[in-house]
């Protein structure tokens, strides 16, 4: 079972995920019957106490350009449509959304169906938000949700074999604050991962703020998957697919503390025990904000208009690698506007050790250093230096037309 990395970025965030049916070989031959296992799971999501989504069905198609009416789909339908609050499904929880027998052979599209706004489902409204404190807020979704939000899949299904998938819905990416109208569109940002017996899990200090602490592996300054602590400050990430893993801790008002070379293969890597938690120094923290801009030529001037379908991210370059992600968030969806709240203090780093306790050192060439990426799908992507002091950093982007 081999995952593929994508751009999470992605307004409906696709990522690939390649997998062969459980217990089975690869190849997608053609002839008899499988099955489909699907279920869900989510990334942490930040400042809200609940986001809930409704989903209606999953829909499968071995074509990746098959259209809504198309012949050919397979549907796992839930009756009745099931809302869920993804803040739930953090540290490894999966919500199971069914089994569908399935014809064997290769499958290239799966497509999520979530229930519009009409009415309530369960006492509340189909997909919303409550903002911590605050109270729950209808989230407006993509037009396109009734034929379902397309994501690209490629996963072989085997005669007589169950293929198992994972929807990983990242919460927090996927939320977007409407301006200063008190409201929010969802922009999904969903990963299709394969459901395999491999991740990292390990111990955070308890003297965080646990709900608002993220334990992410990454790879290459990318977040594959990533977590928050429950109240013991146990974190696994699950469904990793075998290589070597950067973990990152951040959590606000410390500095962020990075682990290198960690291993996920067939098994699950702890990194430390309960006794011997990572506790990241205290930091003062300090906001970079800005906008996204696009420059349009109307007659003989230059218009420059919000760019709301862009992301923006934190990184931050290690003293001889690699290179981190501290934050990534899609702007306003009115003003195209961002803000991150990043530590001054240095990271402190540890290499990976089998066994013993983790030795983090300072990175003090790193401190207070930052590199901040503008995305925006089919645009090449910018990125300027943020040195980050006492007050607020502004750091702006404009795209040309």
């Amino acid at each position: 079972m081999v995952m593929a990395r994508a751009a999470r970025w992605l307004g409906v965030g696709v990522a690939a995920a390649t997998l062969v049916a459980c217990g089975g070989g690869g190849g997608g031959t053609s002839g008899g019957t499988g099955s489909l296992r699907v279920a869900l799971t989510d990334a942490p999501a930040c400042g809200f106490d609940h986001v809930y989504v409704t989903i209606e069905k999953v829909r499968v198609h071995q074509s990746a350009t098959a259209g809504d009416n198309d012949a050919g789909w397979t549907d796992l339908t839930l009756s009745p449509a099931r809302r869920v609050d993804l803040l739930t499904l953090t540290n490894g929880v999966l919500e199971e959304l069914g089994t569908v027998p399935l014809a064997a052979g290769a499958y290239s599209q799966v497509r999520l169906v979530l229930a519009s706004n009409t009415g309530s489902v369960g006492g509340g409204l189909a997909n919303a938000v409550q903002p911590s404190g605050g109270a729950e807020v209808a989230v407006a979704t993509p037009s396109g949700q009734q034929s379902g939000l397309k994501l690209q899949a490629h996963f072989d299904v085997q005669a007589g074999q169950m293929a198992d998938l994972v929807l990983d819905f990242d919460a927090c990416r996927s939320i977007v604050k409407a301006g200063n109208s008190g409201q929010y569109n969802l922009k999904p940002v969903i990963s299709v991962v394969p459901r395999i017996v491999s991740g990292i899990l390990g111990y955070v200090t308890t003297t965080l703020t646990l709900s608002a602490t993220t334990v992410s592996a990454q790879q290459n300054g990318v977040t594959v998957r990533s977590t928050a602590p429950d109240s013991t400050g146990k974190f696994s990430i699950p469904y990793l697919s075998t290589g070597t893993y950067t973990l990152v801790v951040a959590s606000p008002g410390h500095a962020t503390a990075v682990v290198t070379s960690v291993p996920a293969g067939t098994t699950t890597t702890a990194i430390n025990a309960s006794s011997n938690p990572i506790a990241p120094p205290v930091s003062s923290m300090a906001d970079v904000t800005g906008t996204v801009s696009l420059s349009a030529v109307s007659g003989t001037t230059t218009v420059a208009t919000p760019l709301t379908d862009a992301t923006v991210r934190a990184l931050q370059p290690l003293t001889g690698g690699p290179t981190i992600e501290l934050a990534s968030q899609p702007v306003d969806a009115v003003g195209a506007t961002y803000r991150f709240s990043l530590p001054q203090a240095a990271p402190v780093k540890a290499p990976y050790a089998v066994s013993g306790a983790l030795a983090f050192s300072a990175d003090s060439g790193a401190a207070g250093k930052y590199t901040v990426q503008a995305l925006s799908p089919g645009r090449t992507t910018q990125e300027k230096p943020a040195a980050i002091g006492a007050g607020s950093t502004a750091v702006d982007f404009a795209f040309g037309p």
